[in-house]
């Protein structure tokens, strides 16, 4: 997809990455390095947990969510980083053999009034599953150049 700058985006663009399935084995790895919570870890641990099996971690799908859009190529030529994150929820758990997709639409564009060289994009982020059951929202404060001229 063709890379994009601040001044390109337009409120309610949306845009949609392609999809990764999470393993048990990538699961685990994940919560045994950032999140050793047992419904994360253990299988017979997380299949006595309220969630009945293992789950991924939320930082897991955070992280995927966020891959699988930077993945599209949208912001490969314009992105300077972020400085925060807002409204995140979990809204449902991600187990293995699931598939994630983002999908990512404009809520505002920004320029900044001090560095006329960038602005803020604020963008609503959703993964939503193979079943299309959204599993968790954001919204990511977006960095980004301005086209130069």
């Amino acid at each position: 997809m063709e890379s994009r700058y601040l001044d390109d985006l337009i409120v309610g663009d949306r845009f949609t990455s392609g999809g990764m399935t999470l393993t048990e084995a990538e699961i685990i790895d994940f919560a045994f390095r950032y999140d050793p919570q047992p419904f994360h870890l253990d299988v017979n641990a997380a299949a006595e947990s309220p969630y009945g099996g293992l789950i991924a971690s939320g930082f897991q799908s955070i992280a995927i969510c966020f891959r699988l859009f930077i993945q599209t190529g949208i912001f490969s030529q314009s992105s300077i980083g972020s400085p925060g994150l807002d409204e995140l929820r979990w809204l449902a758990p991600v187990r293995p053999g699931d598939t994630l997709r983002s999908i990512v639409e404009v809520l505002e564009v920004r320029p900044s009034s001090s560095k006329p060289d960038r602005g803020i994009a604020r963008l609503r982020y959703l993964a939503v599953n193979q079943r299309d059951e959204t599993v968790l929202s954001f919204i990511g404060n977006n960095l980004l150049k301005r086209r130069p001229f």
